[in-house]
């Protein structure tokens, strides 16, 4: 197990029976972007990777 894995873990533990919209997501990651812009490109990544999951060409 990798270390940040235990915040994943974390998250399904205590939020995993929720559902939430993509749009509150995207909230949620500009939220964390504005608090923290050390984390602007990792997040950005993340959020392009689940904008792309279903692209043929990626």
């Amino acid at each position: 197990m990798y270390f940040t894995d235990r915040g994943i873990e974390e998250l399904e533990r205590r939020r995993g029976d929720e559902e939430v919209t993509l749009a509150w997501l995207a909230e949620q990651l500009q939220a964390f972007v504005d608090a923290h812009p050390d984390f602007e490109v990792p997040v950005e990544r993340l959020a392009t990777w689940l904008a792309r999951l279903d692209d043929p060409e990626d």
